[in-house]
């Protein structure tokens, strides 16, 4: 499954802008949204220059780059940020065009949003974990005394970020994820602009910059935020890179693939992306000592090129 981001901003921030410069969606962008109003949901790409690299040395007749998948919620409130609870990271926009707007402002009202958000969803939760308490179930009762616990830190206005106990399971708090900052305006990204070029073939949209793409580095950022790795997988009717969490394992890679090629996993080969590309073939890369064979429990490594066998 990939990892998810979700988008939020206070009204006429430039959400849906940014949703659509990084998906390339053409989502409607209106005024006013409503909150009857379904979420915008699409795919962000991850530009990765070696993946072109190593398809063209294996002659992929398909290149997919890896992908994050970004939702767009059409508002604030408890409710509807409520849906964003199962994201990895949150993207938080701020107006930095309209005369006299206040950025800063903005996205410190933003984290009262999310706080209040989080309030809210500990205190129904808690509401209803008391009436199963009244069973005199003791595991029951101390999840109740943990939830009014973190209850009245949010109460004090304390994201949870700063709660050092642990936290009750399943809960996913927004004030817990990672919030990466854009302004929309001059001293930040023109999302207008950005949007515009995303609808534009990619080697049009790169002539009319002066230099890579704006939104290439909010990639990055999440990217780095989420301690995201890429892994390649070469082969001539597809070439494709995929995501990763840093310390994960050559299992959890070939679960990312699919189910059945975890379950049926027996090993991998492994070659670095750039000794792949000086070998000119696994062959030869075999040949020179470079590709290697490797367990479930190898840890992955940025640019990795796996090749992994498995029985089903």
């Amino acid at each position: 499954m990939a990892l998810e981001v979700g988008i939020v901003g206070l009204p006429n921030a430039g959400k849906t802008t940014l949703f659509n410069a990084l998906t390339k969606a053409g989502a409607e962008i209106t005024a006013y949204a409503s909150q009857t109003d379904k979420a915008n949901v699409g795919m962000a790409t991850i530009a990765d220059e070696r993946l072109d690299r190593v398809a063209a040395l294996v002659g992929a007749k398909k290149v997919t780059p890896a992908a994050i998948r970004v939702q767009d919620v059409p508002g604030t409130g408890p409710a509807l940020l409520g849906g964003l609870r199962q994201v990895d990271a949150l993207l938080a926009v701020a107006d930095g065009f309209t005369p006299g707007g206040d950025p800063a402002s903005d996205l410190e009202q933003l984290r009262l949003e999310l706080l209040v958000a989080d309030t809210d969803h500990v205190a129904k939760r808690l509401e209803r974990v008391e009436k199963q308490a009244k069973s005199g179930d003791q595991a029951v009762r101390k999840d109740a005394e943990a939830l009014a616990a973190v209850l009245a830190h949010l109460e004090a206005e304390n994201p949870l970020t700063s709660w050092t106990g642990e936290l009750p399971a399943d809960l996913d708090p927004l004030t817990t994820k990672p919030l990466l900052t854009i302004v929309n305006g001059p001293d930040g990204i023109d999302l207008k602009l950005e949007a515009e070029l995303a609808e534009l073939p990619d080697e049009e949209a790169a002539a009319f910059r002066d230099g890579p793409s704006a939104l290439d580095e909010v990639v990055r950022r999440l990217k780095d935020a989420l301690g995201l790795i890429a892994f390649f997988t070469a082969g001539e009717k597809e070439t494709r890179a995929w995501t990763l969490r840093s310390g994960q394992s050559a299992l959890e890679a070939a679960g990312t693939i699919h189910s059945d090629i975890a379950r049926g996993f027996i090993r991998c080969e492994v070659i670095r992306w750039n000794d792949l590309l000086d070998a000119g073939s696994h062959a030869e890369a075999a040949r020179r000592g470079t590709q290697r064979l490797e367990g479930k429990t190898y840890v992955v490594e940025d640019g990795d090129v796996l090749n992994i066998r498995f029985n089903v």
